[in-house]
């Protein structure tokens, strides 16, 4: 952290000092400094199941964006939402698929933005937060979880960690007190698949990854059931690095606004569900951030 802290510093006080070296005299220069040209557009995806499944899902996608944007796509699957999030923070990504609670920190820590949102089959630009458990293990509502042992998603899930923690709170259930054990799945799938196996006796997931694990017959009614569902929430979303030039957030953006008409197999990813991409703004995740302050969660230790 101090390497960290020390290296801003250095960079600061450099950019401090070019800028007062352009002052020295005569009419000032405002003009910003033109955003370097990328040779390759680096993309990056969250887990939401396992990652070879991820890229071979996105295939379709890099492929338009390469003829669309003129570059080689390389895509970047992490095996957690962090990695994405410090990724972009470090340069190492452009554009990257975020959950609205893993894109809230990006635009926090990584100058993430957002440009575009998925619009799904049946939901549109929205989706659901789920508690799932198995037949049998007594399990019929929320409290009666208590003494039970739990699997959430991830720390930076949204359907998996954030919105369970606020319907919890606001049902007087505090999970890391009155459940008998928590873990971190990794995935949406790993979290079914845990209930399934009776690994824990309830877990939150997204209602999409579920839907999508019925019709592979992956799960059945047999051997998992929803037992709550959330209200709607912001759909997941595509961000850019603030930084990237202008005429090439605008070949990006539209790009994914094009896809549905353009290239339909670009939109194979998770099962296909995604019918095409709606236009972005970051105000649109504002009740994201404010579920987090619900739950005083301090996002720039996040």
């Amino acid at each position: 952290m101090k390497k960290r802290v020390g290296l801003f510093l250095g960079v600061c006080l450099l950019a401090l000092a070019v800028v007062m070296a352009g002052c020295g005299g005569g009419a000032k220069n405002t003009a910003q400094p033109a955003a370097p040209e990328l040779k390759v557009l680096r993309v990056g995806a969250i887990p939401a199941e396992d990652a070879q499944k991820t890229r071979d899902a996105y295939k379709p996608l890099t492929t338009y964006l390469e003829k669309k944007t003129g570059l080689p796509v390389e895509l970047f699957v992490a095996t957690d939402y962090s990695g994405v999030i410090e990724a972009m923070r470090a340069g190492k990504l452009d554009i990257a698929y975020f959950g609205p609670f893993s894109y809230i920190l990006a635009a926090d820590k990584a100058n993430a933005e957002a440009y575009a949102v998925e619009s799904r089959k049946g939901s549109g630009t929205s989706y659901k937060s789920i508690v799932v458990t198995w037949p049998g293990s007594g399990i019929e509502k929320l409290a009666d979880i208590k003494g039970h042992t739990y699997a959430f998603v991830d720390p930076a899930s949204t359907s998996g960690n954030l919105i369970p923690r606020s319907f919890y709170k606001k049902n007087n259930i505090d999970p890391d007190k009155d459940f008998k054990s928590v873990v971190y799945s990794g995935g949406h799938d790993a979290a079914a698949l845990a209930v399934k196996n009776h690994k824990v006796d309830a877990a939150s997931m997204d209602d999409i990854t579920y839907g999508n694990m019925k019709e592979k017959q992956l799960i059945s009614d047999k051997d998992i059931k929803v037992i709550h569902q959330s209200d709607p929430i912001p759909g997941s979303v595509w961000a850019w690095r603030k930084d990237l030039p202008d005429k090439l957030k605008t070949s990006i953006k539209q790009a994914f606004l094009d896809v549905a008409k353009e290239d339909p197999a670009a939109l194979s990813a998770y099962g296909g569900k995604v019918e095409s991409y709606m236009e972005a703004k970051d105000a649109d995740y504002n009740v994201i951030r404010e579920t987090a302050k619900i739950l005083n969660l301090d996002l720039s230790k996040k």
